[in-house]
């Protein structure tokens, strides 16, 4: 596998394309908002620089990188002649279903088709789809250069073939991948978000402030990062979606969304990406400071 097409040049489209190209392969990163895929090869070229400085990579391979990845806004001759397509548009049903369903049709028959939804159904996806057998879930983990995981998510028609050349190439760019059912949340969101959810419903009944919530869970807990940063990283609006697809799943009170994500949300306060959310951030989104709830 060579040849391999990402849509949607956000977080999570920028980090697979880059550990991509940093494998060799060739990748079409597709977004058709011009500004979008401009701001995305400035991320990357700055996340190469931060891998030169660790000792990760040489400046060499910077340029090799770069050269394997293709900015474009052109849909349909960017997925006809790749081996695998993966989709990282906005984790909205309808936005990927539609999306699936037109790779499906444009996309010859032993393309594979990947999702990294990070809680949506895979057979939903894929559902009425003309090769269900090729569509599956590659749920990766951000920030994808760093997280080792790759969540494979097998539909209720995802073929042994798919399976096996899925595990292939996550290994082939030094990811670890673990196989899991198609259930809400998967695995990984089932536990963390409403750990999460947990967290803020602890800051919002004023039991502890930002600070010593995550500082808790990090000295106390061996937590690398505290549940509220960690929230802003995901991105509160992922959050909330993730909650709901839970919520909607299981039928269970216990992941309904706590009422100040909900708040936090809709005022547009969405962690790292918006500079603000149970932290704020500097405009180089360094030197994080707990925000000051009022219960």
């Amino acid at each position: 596998m060579k040849q391999i097409a990402v849509i949607g040049a956000g977080t999570m489209g920028i980090g697979i394309a880059h550990v991509m190209a940093q494998f060799g392969l060739k990748v079409s990163l597709i977004d058709l908002n011009e500004k979008i895929l401009t701001e995305s090869k400035k991320t990357i070229s700055s996340n190469i620089d931060r891998q030169i400085r660790k000792g990760v990579i040489n400046v060499k391979q910077k340029k090799n990188i770069l050269s394997n990845i293709t900015f474009t806004k052109e849909f349909n001759e960017s997925v006809k002649n790749v081996e695998l397509v993966v989709e990282a548009v906005p984790e909205n049903f309808k936005l990927k279903k539609k999306l699936i369903k037109d790779l499906d049709s444009i996309c010859k028959s032993d393309v594979i088709i990947s999702s990294n939804t990070s809680s949506l159904s895979i057979s939903s996806l894929a559902h009425n789809a003309l090769y269900s057998e090729r569509i599956i879930g590659m749920h990766f983990m951000n920030p994808v250069p760093v997280m080792p995981l790759v969540e494979i998510v097998v539909g209720n028609n995802t073929s042994k073939k798919t399976i096996d050349s899925i595990k292939a190439i996550t290994k082939k760019i030094n990811k670890s991948p673990l196989l899991v059912k198609d259930s809400p949340g998967f695995v990984s969101n089932r536990i963390l978000l409403p750990m999460i959810n947990e967290a803020i419903e602890t800051l919002s009944q004023g039991v502890a402030d930002v600070y010593s919530i995550d500082q808790i869970m990090k000295l106390g807990m061996g937590h690398p990062m505290g549940p509220l940063r960690l929230a802003d990283l995901i991105g509160l609006d992922v959050c909330l979606s993730v909650l709901k697809v839970l919520e909607n799943g299981f039928g269970e009170k216990k992941y309904s969304p706590n009422q100040l994500l909900i708040k936090m949300v809709k005022e547009g306060n969405l962690g790292y990406k918006t500079k603000r959310g149970f932290y704020g951030y500097d405009k180089d989104l360094k030197n994080p400071y707990p925000i000051k709830f009022t219960t």
